[in-house]
C-alpha cells in the first residue's frame, strides 16, 4: 500500500476529527437547495442532486480500486479533515459537491442558444470539466489530493477529465432538460437508491 493510501486511512471515519463548522457549512447546502424548492425551479434541484448522487457512485469505485489492488485508491484525500467518509472523500469534498451540482445547473443556458455555433450542452460539460481539472491539479499541487497510479497524473489528466469529472456534466444537462418533474425525481431516486446499495453492501463486506 502507497504512503499516500495509508494517510488516507489513517482517520477513516474517526469521529475524533470532528469540526464544529462541518454543521455551518450542512446549513449552507440546506439553505442552497431550500431556495430552489421555495422557487419552484425543480429543474436545478433535481440537477444538483445527480451532480452529488454521481459523485457518490465515483467515490465508491474509488475506494474499491483500493480494496482489490491492495496498493492505492485512484485519488485519496489526505489534507486535514472534520471527517473522512471514504479514502477520496471527506465531508468537506462531499458539501462542496452538493452545492456544485446547484451551480452547474444554474449556469446552464437555454438548451437552444448555441456557442460558436454549436450546440451548448457540450461546450457546457467540456467548459466545466476543464475547470474542475485545473482545480485537481492545484489540489494535488497542494499535497491534499493524491494520485499514486501512472495513468492517473498531471501530465496525462484526459482519464480525470473523462472519468473524473465529464460524467457529472452530462448527468446535470441531462436531469435538468428532462420533461417532466416526476422523471427527474425518478432518475435521482434510482440513483441515490443504487449508491445506497452499494454503499451498504461493499460497507457490510469491509471493502470501503
Amino acid at each position: 500500500m502507497t504512503e499516500h493510501a495509508r494517510s488516507a486511512l489513517e482517520h477513516l471515519r474517526d469521529a475524533s476529527q470532528f469540526q464544529w463548522y462541518v454543521i455551518a457549512l450542512l446549513l449552507l447546502v440546506i439553505y442552497v437547495y431550500a431556495a430552489e424548492v421555495e422557487r419552484r425551479n425543480w429543474n436545478v434541484f433535481f440537477a444538483g442532486l445527480a451532480l452529488w448522487g454521481m459523485d457518490w457512485f465515483n467515490e465508491t469505485w474509488n475506494a474499491l480500486v483500493l480494496h482489490f489492488t491492495g496498493r492505492a485508491p485512484v485519488w485519496g484525500a489526505t489534507g486535514p479533515s472534520a471527517y473522512q467518509i471514504l479514502v477520496g472523500l471527506n465531508i468537506e469534498i462531499c458539501l462542496m459537491f452538493a452545492v456544485m451540482g446547484v451551480v452547474a445547473a444554474k449556469l446552464l443556458p437555454p438548451k437552444q442558444t448555441r456557442i460558436l455555433g454549436m450546440p451548448n450542452r457540450p461546450v457546457f460539460v467540456l467548459a466545466n470539466s476543464l475547470a474542475c481539472v485545473g482545480v485537481e491539479l492545484l489540489l494535488h499541487r497542494m499535497g491534499v489530493l493524491t494520485w499514486d497510479w501512472s495513468w492517473w497524473q498531471a501530465d496525462f489528466p484526459l482519464l480525470i477529465l473523462l472519468l473524473g469529472y465529464a460524467p457529472f456534466f452530462v448527468v446535470v444537462a441531462l436531469v435538468h432538460d428532462l420533461p417532466r418533474v416526476r422523471t427527474k425525481a425518478v432518475v435521482v431516486a434510482a440513483l441515490f437508491a443504487f449508491d445506497a446499495v452499494c454503499l451498504a453492501t461493499f460497507g457490510l463486506l469491509g471493502w470501503l
